[in-house]
């Protein structure tokens, strides 16, 4: 037996905000544990008989949001496509979300045409950074999403609270708290097979009772190269692994200090890169403590510590033959690690006409690095630090109730960021002095925004008008990658603006019988957007990074209609535009994508059908893009059916299956990397296809 993640305030906020749904989700998670029921976007309330209780979805095609601009997904439940290999693989079930392909996995996540810092990832409340100059281990190549509870994504700048520069969006994998009435245990497990030698191992387990808890997490994830729809193999094999532990002491319901450890690593092999990724190895360590239901408006503390340290290893030697015609004709390892540490105080206040969350952040990371020619060579030479970032901020947001159906939100942040260039010296093939080495940078930036959220008396559609101001300090990509910075600058470190966006957000929901309806709408103005330009000389490959003004706009529509209590129908449709002042469209935007979806579901076994489609691109600026990719040409446009189908034995064991991209057909995304550039190692543009007919099986356990 099980006692709910956390206790439910007895009075009720007129409209519900995002964190009220985030909770209420969790809460029926937690109440649910053992049984097959979650939640569909309950507003916070006094006790959980107002919530609409339905049976899990056995097979999830799309992820519907709880309101317009926020999404929170149970990341245990099988999906289609083929179960993630990665958070970036996962965020491609959000309808906005498209991810820069290199291959199998490790793909990198871009909402709205927005790419990088622009998004705020974040891990059980932590920030984890890759190291990768070409960002070949983004953050999100070390999740593992089923080893997590849920996931949360918030679009647009509409929070302060999650910490600096989340222009695109805030996205959180969180873990739940597995409070105990009495000794006990929790298990959730699953295994799938697939295709291309496809097979996964999950399990996720917690023991303990009224007073303590410990719960493990661990998977391990394998693929082989897979077939294109031509049948042609792209190099895109993988394997990784995960292991985290948390220890909790709960020495009430309202009271909660947790430490935790963690493990991973990995390899993958990749199509077009120069080097494969041969070591992906993840150290974490956190500490949280929480209390909550104090006397009068206080209503929770909470603080966060979390380190992360990541050491990525690239060479063109362990997953394959060096090739002596190519720009690497020697075997060689290039070994990078970023360090992350930091940690997070907040406090929630909450009467029954306003409630509050403030605090103060901080983060700082260290950059690394070492090569050598030769295999393993690297070993032997010692790491030098190239980079150091450090961020402070203070946040506050406030919501008011300004009447029963009416709720204003506004917030406020001021971030003090700096970064120290400590290269002394720069380029790859003849290195050169470094102008600005041992210089540091400052910056002091602001974020606010205001938002209105009503739902009228009697009316089943609530909506929300918001306006958001972010400004983003430059990251480790933006500033030290490049080959140059801006014309007239010494380099990109010296040259590169801190980026302003300023964006509209418009949404709305309407809830009412058969039908759930939902659109979410922006417009942005963006100052000094980081742009790379891409070009080939007499010494190779390279890249400039300068600042441009641009104009973005686009959203996401969604609908679902159940004709009876079995079937299920619905569509998304998601487009981005964006244009840069007098040099053309923005490059690296997603074209337009549509979903139709289809289910029957008789509480014991369930079939389903996705059709995706997507529209040719020629909105294209070709030779810019962004530190990983650059607009190539115009792309095709294609469409892909896939089905699936689940059996329930039990409510504790679930068998799902699906055939993904059932006509075999031979497709590749817009959003694909160029080649090996960001290295200096010149490649030909090419598109990675994307994989052919493949089948996939997987069982669920869980009690």
């Amino acid at each position: 037996m099980t006692r709910s993640v956390v206790q439910i305030p007895a009075r009720r906020a007129p409209v519900a905000t995002p964190l009220a749904v985030a909770l209420s989700f969790l809460i029926a998670g937690a109440c649910a544990a053992g049984e097959s029921t979650h939640v569909h976007g309950a507003p916070a309330s006094a006790n959980t008989a107002d919530a609409v209780v339905t049976l899990d979805t056995l097979v999830v095609t799309d992820i519907s949001p709880t309101l317009a601009m926020t999404f929170v997904a149970n990341t245990k439940l099988p999906r289609q496509p083929v179960p993630a290999s990665d958070g970036a693989d996962y965020l491609k079930t959000v309808p906005g979300f498209g991810v820069i392909r290199s291959g199998g996995t490790n793909g990198d996540p871009v909402l709205r045409g927005m790419f990088g810092s622009r998004l705020n990832l974040l891990t059980d409340g932590g920030h984890m950074q890759g190291a990768c100059p070409a960002r070949m281990d983004n953050s999100l190549s070390y999740v593992s999403p089923e080893t997590y509870d849920r996931l949360e994504v918030i679009k647009g700048p509409q929070t302060v609270l999650w910490g600096p520069g989340a222009s695109a969006g805030t996205v959180r994998f969180e873990r739940d708290i597995p409070f105990f009435d009495e000794p006990g245990m929790q298990f959730n497990g699953s295994l799938t097979a697939g295709s291309f030698g496809r097979n996964d191992e999950v399990v996720d387990a917690a023991f303990g009772n009224a007073s303590a808890y410990a719960r493990v997490t661990a998977n391990r994830s394998e693929s082989d190269d897979y077939e294109d729809g031509n049948g042609e193999r792209v190099p895109s094999a993988w394997k990784k692994w995960n292991a985290d532990v948390a220890m909790g002491w709960t020495p009430d319901a309202d009271s909660l200090v947790e430490v935790s450890a963690g493990n991973g690593d990995g390899e993958a092999r990749y199509a077009v890169r120069g080097m494969d990724g041969s070591q992906f190895d993840r150290t974490s360590y956190g500490l949280r403590a929480e209390r909550r239901n104090f006397d009068g408006a206080l209503d929770k503390v909470e603080a966060k510590l979390y380190y992360n340290d990541v050491d990525h290893v690239m060479d063109n030697y362990t997953l394959r033959d060096p090739d002596p015609t190519s720009s690497m004709p020697m075997p060689m390892a290039s070994n990078v690690a970023q360090r992350t540490s930091g940690g997070r105080v907040a406090l929630s206040w909450k009467t029954e006409t306003w409630d509050l969350q403030a605090g103060v952040d901080a983060r700082d990371s260290r950059h690394r690095k070492r090569s050598a020619m030769g295999r393993d060579a690297y070993r032997n030479v010692p790491w030098t630090t190239d980079a150091r970032f450090d961020n402070v901020g203070v946040f506050g947001e406030l919501g008011w109730n300004l009447t029963e159906r009416q709720r204003l939100v506004g917030g406020l942040r001021l971030d003090r960021a700096s970064a120290k260039d400590e290269r002394l010296t720069t380029g790859s093939m003849m290195p050169r002095p470094n102008p600005t080495a041992g210089e540091t940078r400052n910056e002091t930036l602001p974020s606010a925004l205001v938002r209105w959220e009503v739902q009228p008396v009697d009316s089943a559609i609530m909506w929300h008008v918001g306006l958001g101001h972010v400004q983003r300090m430059p990251d480790y990509w933006e500033l030290f990658s490049p080959t140059m910075g801006p014309a007239g600058s010494a380099n990109a470190f010296a040259g590169i603006e801190p980026e302003r966006t300023t964006q509209l957000d418009v949404g709305m929901h309407y809830r009412a019988g058969r039908w759930d309806a939902w659109a979410s709408l922006y417009a942005g103005r963006i100052q000094d957007y980081i742009l790379f330009k891409y070009s080939k000389g007499m010494m190779g490959a390279t890249t400039q990074a300068y600042n441009a003004d641009a104009n973005i706009r686009g959203g996401e529509l969604g609908v679902e209609f159940r004709p009876d209590t079995n079937w299920k129908l619905g569509g998304t449709l998601a487009y981005a535009w964006g244009e840069l002042d007098d040099e053309g469209p923005l490059p690296q935007t997603p074209p337009l994508e549509a979903r139709v979806t289809a289910s029957y579901d008789n509480k014991r076994w369930s079939l389903g059908a996705l059709l995706r489609g997507v529209t040719a691109q020629d909105r294209i600026n070709p030779g810019y893009g962004n530190v990983v990719g650059q607009d190539l040409d115009d792309s095709a446009g294609f469409a892909v059916f896939s089905l699936n189908g689940g059996y329930r034995f039990t409510d504790r064991v679930q068998l799902a299956a699906g055939i993904d991209n059932i006509f075999d057909r031979a497709y590749s995304e817009h959003l694909n990397l160029a080649g090996n550039s960001a290295f200096g190692y010149p490649a030909d543009p090419v598109r990675i296809n994307e994989p052919g007919r493949s089948a996939w099986l997987k069982l669920n356990v869980k009690f």
